[in-house]
């Protein structure tokens, strides 16, 4: 291996190569846009991972096309580097799912015999979770999830290229660009982002001020004070968080105001990128409906969520009011059993002793890991228990379970007939799974697909 390894960012148009490539080398050297095509030459940069210097190559789209072509000549460009390269990154779109064009030129990479990692781009929230898992089919190995535009996931991406480089892992990664601590060893020093969302006048600001111990935030009667997401950092219990103060949260048939329309896409994006939401209610009004849409935006979008119930100091009836607020999210968040309800008053500062606790443990069980031995075993046990269901005769079998990432907790069944299995008896898995191993209150990806070995290669 070469003192600087050429690492070859590949794959077809669009997919997110030229934002990866910006994203790895810290700089915005490389065209980006919508309109596929752009880069047509190989472009090059250097990328510190993790210590390490690489010499990174961004190439044209690989595309099907005529011979002597412009798109050919960019093909023919795109499998030099990959020739030459020490490590290629092929690059998929993974809300646009796998493409027959992907199936090909995942084909060239194998051919070319040069290690290759397979990189699941735009995988932000949930809409690219079946791309993501049908990007097994593709013969390259377990895919990495991230998302190029907004950074997340890189670590895991460092951590894959420098274990398939054999670098030395213990190198000096905090000037890594937009890195993170690998979820395995997690960085005690990094901030755990935390969302403090719920409707206009739940008294959010009151709450991060009360938690700061200063009067950082404006706050008062009048809903809507605070117009954007704030940051403030925090220590709790030695532990380093970094507290975002968002926008009221309202139906979007009553944001007509421009600034409130910008204040409401500020906070949907704070959700998506925090790692625990609190989603702050007002004990008068109780939950109501925008309060279950706001906590199944986190639950779709897969972050861990923890209810605090503001203004517990003016309720009189309070353990009869506590037993509706729990049978109210029982009911209605079944989505996710075991969440937490945690009574406060952000403005008499009583309950925060409570509420903080619930953050860090909710956020400890979101980056919970199972060892593939245990989940096996616990399948075998589970399936013994209540065999699945027969369909034409034959019974479906469930042949092998991995935990494939954390963040949230999320896991692939491979089994014979995945269409076939009723949606009963995966609620009955998904149900035994967070008993067995306790996943209370916390979104969990549980997952099907047909195949006995899901990295077989051609």
């Amino acid at each position: 291996m070469p003192a600087t390894p050429t690492i070859a960012i590949v794959g077809r148009p669009n997919v997110g190569k030229s934002t990866l490539f910006n994203r790895m080398t810290g700089k915005r050297t490389a065209l980006v846009s919508d309109l596929p095509g752009l880069t047509r030459d190989r472009k090059e940069g250097e990328a510190e991972i993790w210590g390490h210097i690489a010499r990174l190559v961004d190439t044209a789209g690989l595309e099907e096309a005529a011979s002597g072509s412009i798109a050919a000549r960019m093909r023919a460009q795109t499998e030099t580097a990959i020739g030459e390269a020490d490590l290629v990154l092929f690059v998929i779109d993974a809300r646009a799912g796998v493409t027959p064009v992907d199936l090909e030129f995942a084909r060239i990479v194998r051919q070319s015999g040069n290690k290759a990692i397979l990189v699941a781009n735009k995988c932000e929230g949930s809409k690219g979770t079946e791309g993501f898992y049908e990007a097994y089919a593709m013969g390259l190995g377990e895919p990495v999830a991230i998302s190029a535009e907004h950074g997340e996931g890189m670590s895991d991406l460092y951590g894959d290229i420098v274990e398939t480089l054999g670098l030395d892992m213990e190198a000096d990664n905090e000037n890594t660009p937009d890195a993170e601590a690998p979820a395995e060893e997690e960085d005690p020093a990094r901030p755990i982002k935390v969302a403090i969302v719920g409707r206009p006048n739940a008294g959010k600001s009151t709450l991060v001020n009360a938690l700061l111990g200063e009067e950082r935030m404006i706050t008062g009667p009048e809903p809507g004070l605070t117009r954007d997401s704030v940051a403030s950092d925090l220590v709790w219990a030695g532990r380093n968080i970094k507290l975002f103060d968002t926008a009221g949260l309202r139906r979007k048939s009553k944001v007509d105001d421009a600034a409130e329309k910008l204040a409401t896409s500020d906070t949907i994006r704070a959700i998506r990128f925090a790692e625990v939401v609190v989603l702050l209610v007002d004990a008068e009004r109780g939950i109501e409906h925008q309060d279950l849409t706001i906590a199944s935006m986190v639950a779709d979008e897969g972050r861990a969520l923890v209810i605090a119930i503001n203004k517990w100091d003016l309720i009189v009836e309070k353990q009869k009011r506590l037993k509706e607020l729990h049978d109210t999210v029982s009911e209605r968040l079944a989505q996710l059993p075991g969440l937490r309800v945690v009574p406060l008053s952000a403005l008499g500062e009583r309950g925060l002793d409570k509420l903080m606790p619930e953050v860090l443990g909710v956020y400890d069980l979101w980056n919970k890991r199972i060892s593939t031995n245990d989940l096996n075993r616990w399948l075998r046990e589970a399936i013994d228990r209540h065999a699945p269901p027969a369909t034409s005769g034959r019974r479906i079998k469930m042949r092998y379970m991995t935990q494939v990432s954390a963040r949230p907790p999320t896991f692939v069944v491979f089994c014979s007939k995945p269409d076939a299995l009723p949606d009963s008896y995966v609620r009955y898995l998904e149900k035994s799974l967070r008993t067995t191993f306790g996943f209370p209150g916390v979104p969990i990806r549980f997952n099907l697909r047909k195949g006995e070995n899901p990295y077989a290669r051609d």
